[in-house]
């Protein structure tokens, strides 16, 4: 290579890191080069700390890339839920689940629990804090999940669909019972449960006892296979606390009251 001014060299440098698609380093190595110079720091750290900044951006990029992918509600992070409503088993359990190895040992979670208990809140928190330590994570409303299954078996396109599915770490599926499906609908479902088992955690919500999944699966023998499957490795939260959406209900009751007390 011909001798190069430092003019050429930044100019190359820049067009270089542009074409390696290096975000990172492009937006910070003349300020590290800068800072390598004044304090004497060493080509390897120098190249070291390149290196991390791309990571970062990369990272970062990443993060937002599948938290959209997800289709997880933005307003439901831990962050916002109560963890305080929780009984105290639960919340440890939640510590444990938060750390994400349930994941690798393809263990599933079960949320039971009276609707307005808060298990949308807290599977949807639990699966952002799972995208935010490298995991994909999908999530489904039941009914949605089962017509868009439906779409794809109609259109010749369903082990496209499965196979898509099980690529992700976690399938959260809210609210399983709540709408009552079709035994056509449920059989879809069902199929996606028995290809993920042992190959990927699923996550499920349900107002609904095991006892009466019969109403969802309609036929003994499936409802039986599909709890087999879900239970096998599993960690089972059960919800039962008052209903977070009645208690805010009734604040908003007692504060009108008392401004209309007031005011007479």
């Amino acid at each position: 290579m011909k001798m190069l001014t430092s003019v050429e060299i930044e100019q190359l440098l820049q067009k270089v890191l542009k074409e390696l698609r290096m975000p990172g380093i492009e937006a910070c190595w003349q300020e590290k080069a800068a800072m390598a110079r004044r304090e004497c720091i060493s080509f390897e750290r120098f190249l070291l700390e390149l290196v991390e900044e791309e990571r970062q951006e990369r990272y970062s990029k990443r993060t937002l890339r599948w938290l959209r992918e997800s289709k997880l509600p933005l307003e439901k992070t831990l962050d916002t839920f109560d963890r305080g409503r929780l009984p105290l088993g639960v919340d440890h359990n939640l510590r444990v689940l938060l750390e994400g190895g349930f994941l690798a040992r393809r263990e599933n979670v079960l949320l039971f629990g009276p609707p307005g208990t808060g298990k949308t809140h807290l599977v949807c928190a639990l699966g952002r804090e799972l995208i935010h330590q490298g995991r994909r994570v999908i999530f489904y409303s039941c009914s949605a999940l089962v017509q868009e299954l439906l779409r794809a078996k109609q259109e010749a396109r369903l082990p496209k669909l499965m196979k898509r599915l099980l690529r992700y770490d976690a399938l959260i599926i809210d609210d399983i019972g709540y709408v009552q499906q079709s035994r056509k609908e449920m059989e879809v479902l069902f199929h996606l449960l028995a290809a993920r088992y042992e190959r990927g955690s699923v996550l499920v919500t349900s107002n609904l006892a095991f006892s009466q999944w019969k109403r969802i699966f309609k036929d003994p023998m499936m409802t039986a296979a599909a709890i087999d499957r879900l239970v096998h490795h599993c960690v089972i939260l059960e919800l039962n606390v008052p209903s977070y959406r009645l208690e805010a209900s009734k604040r908003r009751q007692e504060a009108n009251n008392e401004a209309a007390g007031r005011a007479s």
